[in-house]
């Protein structure tokens, strides 16, 4: 039996990278697949076809994650489509980049909205069907930047910091339910954005990194898999750091 066989899962912002890396395992494991994007576009269309090529049920849903109204309209959707919602990943997450002093405040108010209190949309809109249910895995991806911090990143940074946070306090407050919760801090991950970089910014991260090189978004969704599955029944309010080694 597959690890995730009948399962419904939402994954946010998965139409490419690493949540469309964690869509894809999902699928594969048996899991049916509801996924966000701010628009479903060639790519999000493609990728509808890809995970029903898996042989499951998926539906891409075009949605502004940052906004309460309508990410709890999404849900109540998703709900009727699918009939249950068993896993959240919270993976919903754009950067602007830039030291604090250079900063403007649209770019961290636009980081912080779209980052964290997306994920605070999304929770606040599905643990009442995870209560309901009595089980639920929600799953944050955050940053080893969150634990850390990053010169250049602290809007970023403190919005991956934010997720860990929230993952810890929802553990907490409901895992009389049923329900789990986690965080992912990826690292160097070599994805559309990272692979912009140049070839020498991209060797000078590779020496900080034990097993010097980059992850795949196939790491990360590995991770995902297990503290989405039953495999990790036990496991909850942790912080899981998939980054070579580069954060310890």
């Amino acid at each position: 039996m597959k690890l995730l066989e009948g399962k419904v899962a939402i994954v946010t912002g998965a139409a490419r990278g690493i949540g469309k890396a964690v869509a894809m395992k999902f699928a594969a494991e048996g899991a049916n697949i509801a996924f966000t994007d701010l628009v479903i576009d060639e790519n999000g269309l493609a990728t509808q076809k890809e995970l029903e090529a898996l042989g499951v049920k998926a539906k891409g849903y075009a949605s502004n994650a940052a906004n309460f109204e309508e990410t709890h309209t999404i849900v109540a959707e998703i709900l009727k489509d699918f009939g249950r919602i068993d896993i959240l990943v919270n993976n919903a997450g754009i950067t602007k980049d830039g030291l604090m002093m250079r900063m403007t405040e649209s770019q961290w108010d636009a980081v912080l909205t779209v980052n964290l209190k997306s994920a605070f949309n999304f929770i606040h809109a599905c643990t009442p069907i995870m209560m309901k249910q009595r089980s639920g895995s929600i799953i944050n991806m955050a940053s080893v930047v969150g634990v850390h911090g990053n010169a250049g990143q602290c809007n970023y940074s403190a919005s991956k910091a934010g997720m860990i946070g929230l993952a810890k306090s929802i553990a907490q407050e409901l895992g009389s339910r049923g329900i789990r919760a986690n965080a992912i801090a990826p690292g160097f991950i070599i994805t559309d954005m990272t692979a912009a970089l140049s070839e020498d910014v991209r060797e000078e991260w590779c020496k900080k990194i034990p097993l010097r090189r980059g992850g795949t978004p196939e790491d990360v969704a590995n991770i995902a898999t297990f503290l989405a599955s039953d495999m990790s029944s036990y496991v909850s309010g942790q912080v899981i750091q998939v980054d070579g080694g580069m954060n310890m």
